[in-house]
């Protein structure tokens, strides 16, 4: 009797775990590839440095952001944040519609729910990390994505708010202005190359695509201080060389910074276009004068249409 009612006591402990997991968005190493084998780009006549100039020079996922206010679409946003005991302490839902009306985006909110710690007192969000996210992804559905390049504002005397735009479109550059970790985004670099090694494999994006998959992961005998983005994986075209997808494992301590985050950026080809069609994010962050952050969110969009 004893031995049973330990196993039910495990598989509800089981049961509420499942269900808490559903609720956090895991990034994955882009979830709509699958990968056939590992490759020789060399007798694709290519080379690892093929790789890293397309990446380096790629601004293909800021022009995804910046085009789709052209079109009209369905967006699912999913928000969750958390406690110091991962216990789930705020909510947000948008079910958005976006259209085109006389030649300007229109942005219609089929769905708005906030549950649990979500606001402040004066009506900004408890959490920068939410902030953000609102800044840099929900101003994509209006005009606030200039044609400039994404790197514009984003040196020295940039915001913050810049800074992160670069990490996320255009990482692998050098970031200045953040104390520390500047050069440690450089991760093509001279004095950061040597901590990386490179993968490749190709498949299939959404089951048709034929890809290649560029992968960057720290070499296991590479000290955490030492480096800042422990993997990049970038997903091209076969036959373009376009790049499709992103994933981006980034964690970093020291006295002014404690941040633990991955994202994951997968693009749609629509109308000769790639435009966005889901980030998923998962990241701890931990800063001077500021709460310790944990947040969780997935967006999905979806019918592109004229």
């Amino acid at each position: 009797m004893i031995k049973k009612s330990f196993i039910a006591f495990c598989l509800l402990l089981c049961a509420i775990s499942l269900k808490a997991q559903q609720r956090r968005f895991n990034p994955d190493t882009i979830l709509n590839v699958v990968i056939d084998s590992a490759v020789n780009i060399h007798s694709h006549r290519l080379n690892a440095q093929d790789f890293i100039d397309a990446v380096l020079a790629d601004t293909g996922f800021y022009k995804a952001f910046r085009n789709m206010k052209r079109y009209g679409f369905l967006a699912a946003n999913d928000i969750y944040t958390y406690d110091k005991k991962n216990k789930i302490d705020g909510e947000i839902h948008r079910r958005v519609k976006h259209t085109i009306v006389n030649g300007k985006p229109k942005t219609e909110y089929l769905f708005k729910e906030d549950k649990g710690n979500v606001y402040k007192h004066n009506g900004k969000y408890e959490l920068y990390t939410v902030e953000m996210f609102d800044y840099i992804f929900n101003n994509a559905y209006n005009s606030n994505f200039s044609a400039s390049d994404p790197l514009a504002g984003a040196g020295k005397n940039g915001s913050y708010k810049d800074k992160l735009k670069t990490l996320i479109f255009t990482p692998g550059r050098k970031v200045t202005g953040i104390p520390f970790i500047s050069g440690k985004t450089e991760i093509f670099g001279n004095d950061m190359r040597q901590f990386y090694y490179y993968e490749f494999a190709r498949g299939k994006y959404l089951d048709s695509i034929p890809v290649y998959r560029f992968k960057v992961i720290k070499k296991p005998s590479v000290a955490d201080g030492d480096v800042m983005i422990r993997e990049l994986t970038t997903i091209f075209d076969m036959r373009t060389f376009k790049i499709l997808g992103r994933y981006v494992d980034m964690k970093y301590s020291n006295f002014l910074f404690d941040f633990d985050v991955k994202m994951n950026i997968e693009l749609l080809p629509f109308n000769g276009e790639l435009l966005p069609g889901k980030i998923s994010y998962q990241g701890t962050w931990n800063v001077p004068f500021h709460k310790e952050e944990r947040a969780s969110f997935l967006i999905v969009q979806k019918e592109y249409h004229k």
